[in-house]
């Protein structure tokens, strides 16, 4: 079953005091299967985190189609979906995984990871169990679950990242360069992690430089050369 289909996205940014246009990505057309992995590798500066933030919706395209296959709403184009539409989808159906921590502040490790599934529902104490144990496979250290994230290392910031989002198992994970920080060990955990996921038919668009990590997971790669998809 086809989840995703991107039908000539193009995003381009405007500089308006320096009167200059930016073309960021252009004419990307690609589709997602259920339970498939789509692996984006490229130079830096070539508009793969584009293309994600994109099907996100924290970015605007500037032209084109992102079809998503919804379990609450059916085929939704995302790119004219209302913003109470993509808060539900982002809550429900779509995870992010960035390089960057966001937390609410005066917010525990722990309390982050839960939160994310006391949002859709999840019994406070299920939800506490379910996030220790996302918390100890990704071998954060157990002292640091009751301190607050901002002191964290980067290593430790993305493996609260990857706890927080693969903790809800989400029908689409976006994944901007989930190992860039991490250690070979650390990776590994979050390849095995991701095997299951994907054997659980969460479809997965992964942004890489690691390409050895996509090795034996991704079902299709494509290659991002100046805005454009090969």
């Amino acid at each position: 079953m086809e989840i995703l289909r991107i039908e000539d996205l193009t995003k381009n940014f405007y500089l308006h005091n320096a009167g200059k246009e930016i073309k960021s990505c252009h004419d990307i057309d690609f589709t997602l299967e259920e339970g498939q992995f789509i692996g984006i590798v490229g130079l830096s500066g070539a508009g793969k985190s584009t293309i994600l933030k994109c099907i996100n919706r924290t970015y605007l395209t500037t032209q084109g189609n992102i079809i998503y296959n919804s379990s609450a709403f059916g085929k939704l184009d995302l790119t004219k979906a209302s913003e109470r539409e993509m808060l539900y989808l982002r809550k429900y159906e779509i995870g992010y995984v960035s390089q960057f921590l966001n937390v609410m502040p005066r917010t525990t490790a722990k309390e982050h990871v839960m939160n994310a599934l006391l949002e859709i529902g999840t019994p406070k104490e299920q939800a506490e169990k379910d996030a220790k144990d996302m918390l100890f496979y990704f071998r954060l250290a157990e002292d640091l679950w009751d301190l607050y994230p901002n002191t964290f290392s980067g290593g430790e910031r993305l493996r609260l990242n990857l706890a927080h989002t693969m903790v809800t198992h989400p029908r689409l994970m976006l994944l901007d360069e989930p190992t860039a920080s991490l250690d070979n060990k650390t990776k590994m955990l979050v390849k095995d992690m991701l095997i299951k996921l994907k054997d659980k038919k969460t479809s997965m668009i992964g942004i890489f430089h690691d390409l050895e990590f996509m090795d034996g997971i991704c079902d299709k790669v494509f290659n991002i050369s100046e805005g454009n998809m090969i």
